[in-house]
């Protein structure tokens, strides 16, 4: 959508919306850089609380991914005029759950009306600039780590239409809600140029998100499927579950080998 647009360029801009990143830098000095980013999406569980936790820990991800600490949020809520407002309600104190464990302050947001929920963040984060971590930096011979089992997709799908075991829908749930905090922290305690690449691997999958690292890092990524760690119950509902996402990236399967 923005190739026919002539994008302003500022030499203080480290990261922007050309290699597909999670979310882009902007340096303030030699020791200061923004992370900024803005996420949100249409409900993938039942529960209101569950989908407003999930969909912070979505957004603050994407700072995460980036090797920064997220600071502020501002809310966005798309929400029917006549809807439940104890559901809105709900969902945006399942989000503040999920800033609270986060250290995350909220500053206010914006909601429309929409005859579709959709509810997320745009967050504000700092890093150090010489320790970003883009799609762009991946080398031959790096290993790829994964900090979480795959399989929300096709579980979130069967939750929709009432197929998913209760037990798999609360471990993807948990596994959803689950802050990426700790596995940055753990990555941000190696050797600055331990780390050569990072993002999260949300509603693109593997595939998607690890085509867009290969794309911007001119690398192959090689992935031993059988080596790839899943939830439980995943591998059985996927079928009749395939999400939207995955169906989209089937056609860029060739990228990752």
């Amino acid at each position: 959508m923005l190739g026919g647009l002539t994008v302003p360029h500022d030499d203080r801009v480290l990261v922007d919306f050309r290699t597909s990143d999670d979310a882009g830098v902007y340096r303030l000095d030699e020791r200061r850089a923004l992370v900024q980013t803005v996420d949100f999406f249409t409900p993938v569980v039942d529960d209101p609380v569950a989908y407003g936790r999930i969909a912070a820990a979505n957004a603050l991800s994407d700072v995460y991914a980036m090797g920064g600490r997220p600071l502020t949020a501002l809310a966005i809520a798309g929400f029917p005029g006549d809807g439940d407002r104890d559901v809105l309600s709900a969902i945006f104190r399942g989000g503040l759950l999920a800033l609270a464990e986060a250290g995350v302050a909220l500053l206010g947001g914006h909601t429309v009306q929409d005859q579709e929920i959709k509810f997320g963040y745009a967050v504000t984060g700092e890093v150090e600039p010489d320790r970003v971590w883009s799609n762009a930096g991946a080398r031959p011979g790096d290993v790829l780590v994964l900090t979480k089992p795959l399989g929300t997709g096709v579980i979130a799908t069967a939750i929709k239409y009432g197929r998913a075991p209760q037990d798999v829908a609360d471990a993807a749930i948990g596994s959803m809600s689950a802050l990426n905090r700790a596995a940055a922290a753990a990555l941000g305690a190696l050797p600055r140029d331990a780390v050569h690449a990072c993002t999260d691997v949300t509603g693109f999958g593997l595939v998607g998100h690890g085509t867009e690292v290969a794309k911007a890092s001119s690398c192959t990524l090689a992935i031993d499927v059988l080596a790839v760690p899943l939830l439980s119950g995943a591998l059985e509902l996927v079928e009749k579950n395939t999400p939207g996402g995955g169906r989209r990236q089937a056609s860029t399967r060739d990228a990752c080998s």
